[in-house]
């Protein structure tokens, strides 16, 4: 099984205090002989009328002296676990969760065409206080 990412607790714990319930940690995506690792599902409830939402976030903590080198792992990744999650679990939205300070630092225009494009769901944490400090659908 891979290694947590360092930010893995803080995501997990600011999911918590923005009212999600941590159904896996990790989620497992099975497709036929195929076994990912991503590294949490969560679910929450939006109000009582309405179906439950449920998202799987895979926590990136870029620290490789490349910040491009890991965004290409990061997106390939992504990509991949997307594709699976549509023939495995349709209902859950996949997010790629980073500290806000990256996401400050390196996510700049040239970086929002890769977003756009690739379609990425964004969860931006604050590690230190253990927030979200948004969400980038």
């Amino acid at each position: 099984m891979p290694a947590k990412d360092i930010y893995h607790d803080a995501v997990k714990n600011a999911l918590v205090k923005d009212g999600w319930t941590i159904t896996a940690d990790p989620y497992f995506i099975i497709y036929k002989k195929l076994k990912l690792i991503a590294d949490i599902g969560a679910e929450r409830p939006f109000a009582a009328e309405r179906e439950n939402q449920k998202i799987v976030v895979e926590v990136k903590s870029f620290l490789n002296p490349s910040f491009i080198y890991d965004l290409e792992q990061a997106l390939g990744q992504y990509i991949l676990y997307r594709n699976f999650l549509k023939r495995t679990a349709p209902e859950r939205l996949l997010y790629l969760a980073i500290n806000q300070r990256v996401y400050q630092v390196n996510f700049d225009e040239t970086i929002q065409i890769v977003i756009d494009e690739n379609q990425l769901k964004l969860i931006i944490v604050d590690p230190d206080k253990e927030v979200i400090t948004k969400w980038i659908n």
